[in-house]
């Protein structure tokens, strides 16, 4: 590993550092793939790394391509203490809202830890049922947190493997290719075609047939 990314990492690790110095165990990292898009599920990532883990490439999961996330993604889950996903569908999205649904998300995915975390870090997000686990709101925590980081690329992994399965049920919408975003092209076919039961019809309410 080259000298500038290895000073990126502890960069990174800053934060988490100071808490292992305190005699913090266990960190949880949280973070969400699929708040935006018009269609699939919001997918929320929890990652707990051994203290000693620096992994080449963590970083952001949009500032990287998806080769790179898919190989890193195993790196991660190979290495994690533990690991966990909470999905929730487009039809939760549209009954309870894509901020409470990212929550719930949260909840969902520390219930699927094995290993309980000391604290949390998570991108940005205030208010929500942690099972009384503390935590620690960083806004950017993806750009700026080594754990966070990592939840976000399990995040992003997940979803986007999700929605290439579903591309296969519905290949009209193109869903492999901007899994759910709302790019011209998707918008333009579903004016055109009328939303699936994929889409989420809080999103596109304006434009749908």
């Amino acid at each position: 590993m080259k000298e500038k990314e290895i000073e990126r990492l502890h960069l990174l690790k800053e934060e988490e550092i100071k808490l292992y110095e305190n005699n913090i165990n266990y960190i949880c990292g949280i973070d969400e793939a699929g708040r935006g898009p018009l269609a699939g599920p919001v997918v929320v990532g929890a990652v707990i790394l051994p203290k000693d883990s620096f992994i080449e490439g963590v970083n952001d999961s949009k500032k990287i391509s998806e080769k790179k996330r898919e190989k890193i993604y195993e790196q991660i889950i190979e290495s994690a203490i533990s690991y966990s996903v909470g999905i929730v569908d487009q039809k939760t999205i549209d009954e309870i809202n894509i901020l409470n649904a990212t929550k719930l998300g949260v909840k969902i995915a520390l219930e699927g830890l094995k290993q309980r975390p000391d604290v949390i870090m998570v991108d940005a997000l205030n208010n929500m049922d942690t099972l009384g686990i503390p935590y620690i709101s960083v806004v950017k925590g993806d750009a700026k947190n080594y754990s966070i980081a990592a939840a976000s690329i399990i995040a992003k992994v997940t979803r986007d493997r999700i929605m290439k399965e579903w591309d296969e049920i519905y290949p009209i919408y193109g869903f492999a290719k901007h899994k759910g975003y709302g790019t011209a092209e998707h918008i333009r076919i579903i004016k055109e075609n009328g939303p699936c039961i994929l889409h989420r019809k809080s999103f596109i309410k304006n434009f749908s047939k």
